[in-house]
């Protein structure tokens, strides 16, 4: 029985992104960004695409451990770092990477008598106002780091680009410069043997001087652009995850007919009302706006009224044809995710982020 709704994942995919970062990034190493399940797409199983890599980072240590417990002995690295000792403790027994970003992580890495045992990422704060030293503080917190005993030596160094998928921004060239400047004050016996890491899938396709020893690229690996002005199939990347339902009613509706909650649409005219089995409650966006493209058969038609939990509606009039149990895509490789956020006042990460559990996950290789 096909489901209600259903994402289809195009794991091969993900390998055909990779290749695209090593293309941008040739001579740098890939950390690979698979937070949030995989950016909803799944995090073992994104992981187990992408290998080999030379890395993964995740936002959290509860992710670091599920891909420890599972078999994953690539580095692992955790962008929002520790607060406390448990933490710490866990970071050790699973062999995570820390960013270290803040003043409290400082006091708990002072109080540990392990010798050698922790790398990390000291990050900068050249912008983005979030994680990070600021660049006046940063070399004596990078002096400090090294009398730790707990940390391995070299410590590596990062920062975040707050507008790199604004091409035409100067904040971005202002961060990379600042964050080069700043290292460079370091004056550093060894300088090649840290590793430096500024850029984002962003940087990679869009500043050549962002790209260092590492990049990190997330939404790319994925198939989808960073960039507001074009889509994934536009950089020659291609989408994961394909969103689709089906038709479960078709209805005539005359002139005047209003359609949904609050009657926000209004028939101009005599209309083909098509309901799809699909809604918010599933990760369609709530706020898709009349005129979202949604293909029907393979076509474009456009939504109609409010999108409920679990039903959207479309106007048929293109489609004469249509009825009950046709497919419908929702986004995929025919319809650019990019588009659908757009129409929905939003961004495309946080649609493929927000798929929900009752979305049945089906792997294209197993179709």
């Amino acid at each position: 029985m096909i489901p209600a709704a259903y994402a289809v994942l195009n794991i091969d995919a993900a390998k055909h992104n990779l290749k695209q970062v090593r293309k941008f990034a040739p001579h740098a190493k890939i950390m690979a960004v698979i937070k949030a399940n995989g950016y909803g797409h799944g995090l073992l199983r994104i992981a187990q695409a992408l290998k080999p890599i030379d890395a993964f980072a995740v936002a959290r240590v509860d992710e670091g451990i599920r891909l420890r417990k599972t078999g994953i002995k690539t580095p692992i690295t955790v962008l929002e770092g520790f607060t406390c000792h448990d933490e710490l403790n866990a970071f050790l027994e699973h062999q995570l990477d820390a960013v270290i970003h803040s003043y409290c992580q400082l006091e708990v890495l002072a109080e540990r008598p392990e010798k050698n045992q922790l790398s990390i990422w000291l990050k900068m704060d050249t912008g983005m106002n979030r994680l990070g030293f600021k660049p006046a503080d940063y070399k004596a917190v990078y002096e400090r780091l090294q009398h730790y005993v707990i940390i391995k030596q070299p410590i590596n160094l990062m920062t975040h680009l707050a507008n790199a998928d604004a091409k035409e921004d100067g904040d971005t060239p202002t961060q990379i410069n600042l964050f080069t400047y700043t290292i460079n004050s370091l004056q550093l016996s060894i300088p090649n043997q840290n590793k430096r890491s500024i850029a984002n899938s962003a940087g990679i396709l869009a500043w050549p001087s962002a790209i260092t020893d590492w990049v990190r690229p997330g939404i790319m690996l994925y198939g989808i652009s960073p960039f507001a002005d074009n889509t994934g199939n536009q950089l020659n990347l291609k989408p994961i995850m394909s969103l689709h339902s089906r038709l479960i009613a078709v209805k005539q509706l005359s002139k005047g007919d209003k359609v949904g909650y609050a009657g926000t649409w209004t028939c101009p005219k005599d209309t083909t009302l098509g309901v799809i089995a699909i809604g918010y409650g599933d990760g369609y966006p709530r706020y898709a706006k009349a005129g979202t493209p949604v293909l029907v058969n393979g076509q474009r038609v456009p939504l109609i009224g409010r999108v409920s939990m679990d039903m959207i509606t479309v106007d048929l009039g293109s489609q004469p044809n249509a009825k009950a149990g046709d497919p419908v895509t929702l986004w995929g490789e025919d319809l650019a995710v990019e588009e659908i956020a757009l129409c929905a006042d939003t961004i495309p990460y946080t649609l493929v982020c927000g798929i929900t559990q009752r979305v049945q996950i089906v792997e294209k290789s197993a179709l």
